[in-house]
């Protein structure tokens, strides 16, 4: 069985496929399989997918059942759980090109981690247009990456994102809500579980920027602000409620992030003081002061 399992859920992806694949074909971590499902494509993307696997052998794996149109969150988890038994995953976009050693650094830092804690890597990313020219690098991540700040704001990028043994058992025992992203739910549940976050300051891929990102890539503080501005609080509750109703029925979630629950469950039903004593809370920050601030209004008045 191969250690790393490279999971990616494929969607009208065939223009971007082809230096993708190449660059996992270049990875300098050669022990990894490519674990994929197709979720509905129109284009050649199932046609192409096909005839690379079939040069690939025993490192390609197609996941078959069930068929069509999940979603992006559906469709990964349904291969995590078809990989739950190896070692480690990473999770795959189809737009994408890897620096060859992405998986290497990933993998060599996951295993610092002590034996039966879930642990998740994640990286920054390389920014480039549809040509793969270099347009930036994203933001540094924080250094706050626990719970519960993690409800608060996604910082592990699914495309750099991968997950240890203990890490892949949990996320795939739990049920993320049909609103939330799988990166996102997979750096909640690791962080109210008490695992470890490992952050890594370099970019690990080509993050191409075409237009029809399902997530594109987040741009400087205060134009993240304002742009959650110009959505308004109603969206990003809706996701904030239903992540703190599904980790409350999730059991492996400490104690100390438990009673975390409870108190911002209070708040949101509650009256004012409820509130104040929900944002009162340790941690329950964004990864700016403007931003903090942008939240604890939406939590109050939403």
């Amino acid at each position: 069985m191969s250690r790393c399992g490279i999971l990616l859920s494929t969607y009208n992806g065939a223009a971007f496929l082809g230096p993708f694949l190449e660059s996992l074909e270049a990875q300098t971590f050669r022990d990894w399989m490519l674990v994929w499902r197709d979720d509905g494509s129109t284009d050649e993307t199932v046609a192409l997918m096909t005839a690379w696997g079939a040069t690939q052998g025993a490192r390609f794996r197609a996941v078959i059942a069930p068929s069509g149109n999940l979603g992006v969150t559906v469709s990964f988890m349904t291969l995590l759980r078809a990989a739950s038994a190896m070692p480690f995953v990473a999770f795959a976009d189809q737009d994408d090109v890897w620096l060859p050693e992405k998986l290497a650094w990933g993998i060599d830092s996951l295993t610092q981690v002590p034996p039966g804690t879930p642990a998740l890597y994640c990286a920054r990313q390389i920014l480039v247009d549809r040509t793969l020219t270099r347009t930036g690098l994203s933001p540094a991540l924080p250094d706050d990456a626990g719970f519960p700040a993690s409800l608060t704001q996604n910082i592990a990028t699914g495309c750099t994102l991968l997950l240890n043994g203990p890490a892949i058992t949990l996320v795939s025992a739990s049920q993320p809500p049909a609103l939330t992203w799988h990166d996102w739910w997979c750096y909640l549940m690791v962080t109210a579980a008490g695992g470890r976050v490992i952050r890594d300051d370099r970019g690990v891929i080509l993050y191409r920027q075409h237009g029809a990102n399902a997530v594109g890539a987040a741009g400087s503080a205060p134009r993240r602000a304002m742009a959650a501005m110009r959505r308004g609080p109603a969206a990003f509750m809706r996701v904030f409620r239903a992540n703190v109703a599904a980790l409350t029925g999730e059991s492996a979630v400490t104690p100390a992030a438990r009673q975390a629950l409870v108190t911002i469950t209070l708040g949101l039903e509650g009256g004012l003081a409820a509130k104040r004593r929900a944002l009162r809370l340790r941690g329950l920050v964004r990864t700016s002061w403007v931003q903090t601030q942008l939240f604890r209004l939406w939590f109050l008045i939403g």
